[in-house]
C-alpha cells in the first residue's frame, strides 16, 4: 500500500514498454510498480505515447487564429488519461519523465495540461539511459517543461496537417478517392520516379578490360591491363584494346614496382534507426515494417524462463550511436574474456553525429551483452533470433579493435605496357571476427593472396582475355537505399522511415519487383500534379530546409506561428490555384484483350492497391478478376502440357507455377529455366544466394558455378 503522509512521486514514460525495459535495470517490475529504483515512496505510470492529438476526422487548425491547434483525447486513451488523473490526485509531486527529444517533450506537455500540473515547475526529469545512476541523477536537477522543443514539435505537426489535410482531399476529387501526399511520402515517390526516368534515359557507354593469368612455377595470380606508354589508359573500344595486345612482345613479364602496405579497417558503429533498417535488409531479407515490428517486439520483452519477462535491446528509435558507459565497461569485458584483451577497442573513436540527430536515445544495442545469441534462442521465434543475433553482433563488433590488413600491389612489365595485381590477407581480424558490415554497391571484402615476389623476377602470360563491358544505369531504389537516401539528404526521422514506405505502396503509387521499387502510373500522375501544382512539397531541399526551421524553433531563434505562416501564405495561394486549375483526371480502363469467361463481356486493366490486374468491364454485375500473369518461356516439367507462370504469394513473394493450377500444382521458390539439366535431363532453376545467382537441377546434385 502506498503511504500517502510520503511525498509520492509519479514517473509518466512515454511507453508503456519502456517500463518494460526499466524492469531489467530494477527500476520497476509488473505488479509491483511501487517498488522501483527510486525508493518506495515513488511510483512509475506509463501514458503509452500521446494521449491527446490533433482529431482525424478534421484539419484540426485554426488557421484564421494563428494557426491554433484542436487536440483531443485519443481515441482509446480514455481510460488510460482517467487512471493517470485518479493516481495523480492522490500524489504530492508529478514528474514527467517522457523521452528527452521533441517529442517526448510533447508527451509531458500534454500530461502536464491534462493533470494540471504547472509547466513552469520542476516538473520534468530527463535521462538519456536507463540506468540506475543516470535515472537517480535526474530526479537531481528537475525542469520546467522546455516550450522550445514543444514548439518545435507541434510546427511540425501543424505544418504536416495543413499540407496532408489540404491536398489529399483535393486528390481524391480531381483522381480517385484514398489518396495522399505527405511531405515525407511525396519526396520519396518523388526520388523512385526521378531514379526510373534515369533509368529509361540511360545511355550505356562501351568499355573493355584486358585480364591475364601470370605464371611461374607453381604459383600463379591474375592481373589486370593498367598503363601504357607510362600513361594509365582507359579501353573504350575494341581498337584500344587491340593496339595494347599489339604492344606486347611475347607473353613474358618482368616485375617492376612491389609496394606492400597495411591498412586499418575499422568496425560499423551501434545500429541507429535507419542502420538496422538497412542492414536487416541486406543481411535478412527483411522489409523495414518488418524489421520495426521485431524489433518492438524484442524492445518490449520476451519471455526468458525463470528470468521472467526481459526487455532484449534499448529503444529502436534513435538516431544516435551513443552507447552508455555502463554499456561499454560491460561489452568490454566481455570481449576480453572471451576473444582476448588484443580484440577490446582501446581508442575511443569519434562518432559521427548527423547535424540534424536529436540523440535522445542511445544506439539500438542488446540491454545485456552476457545475454549471447545462443542462450535465449530457444525463447525466440526464428526471425526474433535472427534479429537479435544481427543487433548483438552489430554492437559487439562495434566496440573491439579495428582489423589489421596486409595489401600488395605487383606491377608487372612487358615493354610499354604494365598489368597490374592487387591482393590483400588479413593479418588480425579484430572485429571482423565477430561481424562484418553488409554493403548496397559491392562484394563483401574478400582475401586474396598474392604469391612473395621481388623486382626482377620473371612471369609468363596465360589466358589473356579482353572483355567488353557497357556501363549499368543507377540502380533502382531498395528499401535499404531509400532510407539511407532520405537519411542523407535530411528528410524524415527515425520514427518515419517504416511507415512512410509502406504508405506509398498502400496508395499504389509504387510496387515492389525484386525487392526494388518501381512507380505505377498512378504514382507518376499524383507526382505530376503535385510537381505542378505544389512544387516546394517535391523539393529534397525545401523539405530539408523546414527541418533546419524546426531546429531553429528549437533553439529559440524564431517562433513557431512565424514558421508556419511563411509556409502557409505561399502555400495557400497554390492551394487556391489547384482548386480552379487542376484538371480532373479520369484513369481510363485499358482493354486487356480477352472475354470474361462468366459473362462474356471484354476484359479490361484496372488498377488496385498493388498494382494492375484485369477486371471485367461489366462491373458491378459481374465481379470476376484475375490477376496479370507473366510468362517465362517455360513448359510445365511436371504436366508437361502447361506454361510455367510468375505469380504472388499473399505475402507478395514472387513463385513460379503452372498456368493449369488446380488441375496441376506444381511450384518453385526457384525460377525454372528453358534449358535442360546436362546430367539428368531435369528441369533447372536459377536459385538466389546472398551474393549472386546459382543455376542447379531439381532432380539431381548437378550445380554450375554461382554467378555474381
Amino acid at each position: 500500500m502506498i503511504n500517502n503522509s510520503e511525498d509520492l512521486y509519479y514517473l509518466f514514460e512515454e511507453d508503456l514498454l519502456d517500463v518494460r525495459i526499466l524492469s531489467d535495470c530494477g527500476i520497476a517490475r509488473k505488479g509491483e510498480n511501487n517498488r522501483t529504483l527510486l525508493g518506495k515512496k515513488y511510483k512509475v505510470k506509463a501514458s503509452m505515447g500521446h494521449v491527446r492529438d490533433l482529431p482525424k476526422s478534421q484539419m484540426g487548425v485554426d488557421v484564421e487564429h494563428e494557426y491554433e491547434p484542436k487536440y483531443i483525447t485519443i481515441r482509446g486513451k480514455g481510460p488510460v488519461l482517467k487512471e493517470l488523473k485518479t493516481a495523480a490526485k492522490k500524489a504530492k509531486k508529478i514528474y514527467l519523465a517522457a523521452d528527452p527529444d521533441r517529442e517526448g517533450e510533447a508527451i509531458a506537455w500534454h500530461l502536464a495540461h491534462s493533470l494540471d500540473v504547472d509547466v513552469n515547475s520542476d516538473c520534468r526529469v530527463v535521462f538519456n539511459e536507463i540506468t540506475k545512476e543516470a535515472i537517480k541523477e535526474s530526479f537531481k536537477s528537475p525542469r520546467p517543461i522546455n516550450m522550445k522543443l514543444v514548439d518545435a514539435q507541434q510546427a511540425r505537426r501543424v505544418l504536416d496537417r495543413l499540407v496532408g489535410y489540404n491536398i489529399s482531399p483535393l486528390l481524391w476529387k480531381k483522381v480517385k478517392k484514398g489518396l495522399s501526399a505527405g511531405r515525407v511520402q511525396s519526396v520519396a515517390v518523388r526520388m523512385i520516379i526521378d531514379r526510373e526516368k534515369e533509368i529509361k534515359d540511360f545511355v550505356p557507354e562501351e568499355y573493355w578490360t584486358i585480364k591475364a593469368d601470370f605464371v611461374k612455377g607453381k604459383e600463379q595470380f591474375e592481373g589486370s591491363f593498367f598503363s601504357l606508354g607510362g600513361e594509365k589508359k582507359e579501353l573504350n573500344t575494341e581498337e584500344d584494346v587491340k593496339k595494347v595486345l599489339a604492344s606486347l612482345n611475347g607473353g613474358e613479364f618482368t616485375i617492376g614496382a612491389v609496394a606492400k602496405k597495411e591498412r586499418r579497417r575499422n568496425p560499423a558503429a551501434p545500429f541507429t534507426t535507419s542502420s538496422l533498417q538497412q542492414e536487416a535488409a541486406r543481411k535478412l531479407n527483411f522489409r523495414a515494417k518488418k524489421t520495426m515490428m521485431l524489433a518492438q517486439q524484442l524492445y518490449e520483452g520476451i519471455e526468458l524462463g525463470k528470468e521472467g519477462t526481459v526487455g532484449l535491446i534499448t529503444y529502436m528509435r534513435t538516431d544516435s550511436t551513443r552507447i552508455s558507459d555502463s554499456a561499454k565497461d560491460e561489452v568490454h569485458n566481455f570481449i576480453q574474456n572471451n576473444y582476448g584483451k588484443e580484440y577490446v577497442q582501446v581508442e575511443q573513436r569519434k562518432e559521427k553525429k548527423q547535424t540534424n540527430a536529436q540523440d535522445a536515445h542511445e544506439a539500438v544495442r542488446p540491454t545485456s551483452t552476457l545475454r549471447e545469441p545462443g542462450v535465449v534462442k530457444e525463447f525466440l521465434s526464428r526471425d526474433q533470433f535472427r534479429l537479435y543475433k544481427l543487433i548483438w553482433e552489430r554492437f559487439v563488433s562495434s566496440q573491439m579493435s579495428s582489423a589489421v590488413m596486409d595489401t600488395m600491389s605487383i606491377d608487372l612489365h612487358n615493354g610499354d605496357v604494365i598489368f597490374r595485381a592487387n591482393g590483400s590477407k588479413i593479418k588480425f581480424p579484430g572485429f571482423m571476427k565477430v561481424y562484418v558490415e553488409g554493403s548496397d554497391d559491392s562484394v563483401e571484402e574478400k582475401e586474396n593472396a598474392l604469391p612473395d615476389v621481388k623486382k626482377g623476377d620473371q612471369f609468363f602470360s596465360k589466358d589473356i582475355e579482353p572483355k567488353q563491358h557497357f556501363t549499368q544505369p543507377p540502380p533502382r531504389y531498395t528499401e535499404a537505399r531509400l532510407v539511407k537516401t532520405l537519411e542523407e539528404l535530411g528528410i524524415g526521422r527515425p520514427s518515419t522511415y517504416a511507415p512512410t514506405l509502406d504508405t506509398i505502396q498502400k496508395r499504389g503509387y509504387v510496387t515492389l519487383d525484386n525487392k526494388r521499387f518501381i512507380p505505377t502510373e498512378l504514382g507518376e500522375i499524383v507526382l505530376e500534379l503535385i510537381r505542378e501544382f505544389f512544387p516546394d512539397i517535391l523539393d529534397a531541399e525545401f523539405t530539408a530546409k523546414m527541418e533546419q526551421e524546426f531546429d531553429s524553433v528549437e533553439e529559440g531563434n524564431i517562433e513557431w506561428i512565424k514558421v508556419i505562416d511563411e509556409f502557409y501564405k505561399e502555400f495557400a495561394i497554390h492551394l487556391a490555384k489547384a482548386e480552379v486549375e487542376m484538371e480532373k483526371i479520369e484513369i481510363k480502363d485499358e482493354p486487356a484483350g480477352e472475354d470474361c469467361v462468366e459473362c462474356g463481356h471484354g476484359m479490361v486493366f484496372k488498377m488496385g492497391r498493388y498494382g494492375k490486374f484485369m477486371a471485367c468491364s461489366n462491373f458491378p454485375d459481374c465481379r470476376n478478376t484475375k490477376p496479370i500473369v507473366k510468362e517465362i518461356g517455360v513448359k510445365c516439367p511436371k504436366c508437361k502440357e502447361g506454361n510455367i507462370i510468375e505469380r504472388k504469394s499473399k505475402k507478395r513473394r514472387i513463385f513460379y507455377g503452372c498456368d493449369t493450377y488446380p488441375g496441376c500444382d506444381f511450384i518453385s521458390w526457384d525460377k525454372p529455366l528453358p534449358r535442360s539439366c546436362p546430367k539428368c535431363e531435369g528441369t533447372l532453376v536459377e536459385k538466389k544466394l546472398k551474393k549472386g545467382v546459382q543455376v542447379q537441377c531439381m532432380d539431381c546434385d548437378f550445380k554450375e558455378m554461382p554467378q555474381a
